[in-house]
């Protein structure tokens, strides 16, 4: 445990203290655009957080390969071939470009979506893959080399495109995948120690780095921004978020596991994703059918994510933030803490739906007397200003009945 803390504290240390002079860089080079008129913050905030993030990343993992234990997991043929620290230098490197030039100049969203195939085609090139699919019953489903690879890579860029779409407001996105790095690496120290195949593990080693990453950058990115993440640190976060995900089948022996364990914990490498990431999937969904409905692009931005609905209903900036912080982290926790504890499988659907019910009542209007007046608390509401340090809108040009107010709120980073 004492190494996968140092390796948390290493990425953090990084980060943390890279982040002023990646700020200062993107200043310097213009990666701060103009404030319009659908945003809310008063001040040009830059992008490119997430090349401090990177770094910090890169740390962790040389650390990681020089320790006896991890570096010797890190090694282990079963997971990249024994490349995994080279397989995710490699691939979060084009994916950091493929954001570097996004935020800098701006990119085609199919553009980018190559970028973010080709960042999980370098994951594939290292056997970084999936190797099969748990079922319900306690089996598997062994995955050929071609299932591998479109499997494979359709998970990194559903993951990374849903943290994308949740990096709408100030240390939300990188609060919301520090807890489901923390909520990972909770249920494989767990279940690794249930079924005696050792604490050490190369998921349990990513999700240290990512926590890290994620702790690190919370201070600068926290309301009031000094700087965002922008697409650099949020594809690289899914990413590392997705990696995770997929080296899971390479750790972890389900032929020991459905004989010792539960069916429920069996299968949780599909369902801790889903149930910390049903946030994010959700919002991207009802997007891509908001916008589909609206004629537009799926990809074309717009102010209708459920970050944007709550700060309209009158909550402010930082209590949004923690309400998803807060219904994450009580869903992340109450799946992990179910799989350790050995329930029936039918209880996870049941979780989901106590924590949909649980959203929507922490979503509600606070009534106040004079809506929008002292006690609202809601900083983007009609009579009140921008508030400092706000982000810029990167995805949230108006849909119909979104555009009335110019404070409307706008995604950050």
């Amino acid at each position: 445990m004492r190494e996968y803390l140092l390796m948390a504290l290493v990425a953090a240390a990084v980060t943390y203290l890279l982040v002023p002079l990646v700020r200062v860089f993107a200043l310097r080079i213009g990666a701060a655009p103009e404030i319009r008129e659908r945003d809310v913050h008063t001040v040009r905030t830059p992008r490119l957080g997430g090349l401090a993030m990177y770094a910090g990343m890169l740390a962790g993992l040389f650390v990681a390969s020089r320790l006896e234990h991890i570096g010797a997991k890190l090694a282990d043929p079963r997971v990249g071939d024994g490349q995994t620290v080279i397989a995710l230098a490699l691939a979060g490197g084009v994916i950091v470009l493929t954001g570097f030039l996004d935020d800098w100049w701006g990119m085609d969203a199919l553009i980018k979506l190559g970028g973010q195939i080709a960042a999980a085609g370098l994951l594939v090139a290292f056997n970084v893959t999936l190797l099969w699919i748990p079922l319900p019953n306690g089996g598997t489903v062994s995955l050929d080399s071609t299932l591998r690879t479109i499997i494979t890579i359709l998970v990194v860029v559903v993951s990374i495109n849903a943290v994308n779409f949740v990096d709408g407001l100030d240390g939300l996105a990188a609060g919301i995948v520090c807890i489901a790095a923390l909520a990972t690496f909770a249920w494989t120290i767990a279940l690794t120690e249930n079924l005696e195949q050792g604490r050490l593990s190369v998921t349990a080693a990513i999700t240290a780095i990512l926590i890290g990453m994620c702790l690190g950058f919370l201070p600068h990115n926290f309301h009031p921004a000094k700087i965002f993440m922008g697409d650099t640190g949020a594809m690289l976060i899914g990413l590392l978020l997705a990696t995770s995900v997929v080296t899971v089948t390479g750790t972890v022996n389900y032929d020991i596991a459905h004989r010792e364990i539960n069916r429920f914990p069996v299968v949780l490498p599909i369902l801790l994703p889903l149930a910390v990431m049903v946030l994010p999937l959700a919002d991207l969904i009802m997007a891509v059918v908001r916008r589909t409905s609206y004629g537009k692009s799926p990809f074309a931005p717009d102010r209708g994510h459920l970050h944007h609905r709550l700060l309209q209903i009158g909550h402010s900036h930082r209590r949004t933030v923690l309400i998803m912080y807060a219904w994450t982290f009580l869903f992340a926790a109450t799946v992990v803490g179910l799989s350790v504890g050995g329930v029936p499988l039918i209880v996870f659907p049941l979780v989901v739906l106590f924590a949909l019910v649980v959203l929507m009542m922490m979503g509600l209007p606070l009534w106040r007397s004079g809506r929008g007046g002292r006690g609202s608390g809601g900083s983007h509401s009609a009579r009140r200003g921008p508030a400092p340090g706000s982000g810029p809108t990167t995805e949230d040009p108006s849909v119909p009945g979104a555009a009335a107010s110019p404070h409307a709120p706008a995604t950050t980073g």
